[in-house]
């Protein structure tokens, strides 16, 4: 492009006067400073089709997979087989040897199906390795509770899975209901801590009765401890229209704990929620990874 007049009027003289500094290793900006084109439009035109030197790359994290991505693709591999030898995604093999020669089809389409089952599953298996291995540092990141961290993490617990009193039915019952024998344990615990004795537990199991009834039973007793009396089973009726997906050895069914002559503890549980609430709203510091 020719400019009639102004600083680059002879702008084909600059641009080869550019693509030859380009070509002695010059930076775009030793290019700049050594030409005084000081305007980005202009200079990224003086340059355009000319490759950077190398040594202006900045080095990339990727740089030895896609170099490897490179030596296989000339080797006559596909994309299915790179991606199970490097477990990196297709979009990113595609990108990096895209301007090389595709290889013969060698294959049926059975096998390129079974090689791309095999690439997925390796991704898959990358991605579980990847979110186990961020659960495990969450975990360790815990460590021990203090008496007044588990004290506020029963009392969410709970808020968000006990039973509530209602002005419209005034029960100051402390019920609590849950599968998952995780938060039943975080529950017991923290019902040792407000020093509630185990005699005043009564558990009752709720499942279906289509399930291992006795096992769950004996699931539950055994977690609670043998000072715990359980109440008569409750078992939900099966509806052959419902497909179940709580099925498995790893149902047990729900364990309802309550506590009795549970009132006066209820209301210490629905005002130290109140101040949770109010303390929540005061500036928090942000925890970092």
């Amino acid at each position: 492009m020719a400019h009639s007049c102004g600083k680059y009027a002879d702008f084909e003289g600059l641009r080869e006067q550019a693509l030859a500094l380009r070509r002695e290793g010059l930076s775009r900006r030793q290019i700049r400073d050594r030409l005084h084109v000081h305007n980005n439009d202009i200079l990224n035109r003086l340059l355009q089709g000319e490759p950077p030197p190398t040594w202006t790359k900045r080095p990339n994290a990727k740089d030895d997979l896609r170099a490897r991505a490179r030596e296989l693709r000339l080797r006559g591999w596909t994309y299915d087989q790179i991606q199970v030898e490097l477990g990196c995604s297709k979009s990113s093999i595609s990108l990096w040897v895209r301007d090389l020669p595709k290889p013969e089809r060698k294959r049926t389409p059975e096998e390129a199906s079974a090689i791309a089952r095999r690439g997925w599953e390796a991704t898959l298996r990358l991605r579980e390795e990847e979110r186990q291995r961020t659960k495990e540092r969450a975990k360790e990141s815990v460590g021990g509770l203090s008496a007044r961290e588990l004290f506020l993490v029963g009392v969410s617990l709970y808020w968000a899975e006990g039973s509530k009193d209602k002005p419209y039915d005034r029960r100051e019952s402390v019920t609590f209901v849950n599968s998952d024998p995780g938060m039943i344990g975080v529950y017991l615990a923290w019902l040792d801590l407000l020093q509630v004795e185990r005699e005043r537990l009564r558990c009752t199991v709720m499942i279906h009765e289509n399930a291992d009834v006795l096992g769950a039973e004996e699931y539950w007793a055994a977690l609670v401890g043998p000072d715990v009396r359980f109440n008569k089973t409750t078992l939900k009726k099966h509806n052959p229209k419902t497909v179940r997906k709580n099925v498995g050895d790893s149902y047990r069914g729900c364990l309802v704990i309550k506590v009795l002559q549970g009132a006066e503890l209820y209301r210490r549980i629905e005002g130290s929620w109140y101040g949770i609430v109010l303390g929540a709203a005061q500036p928090v510091d942000a925890i970092s990874d």
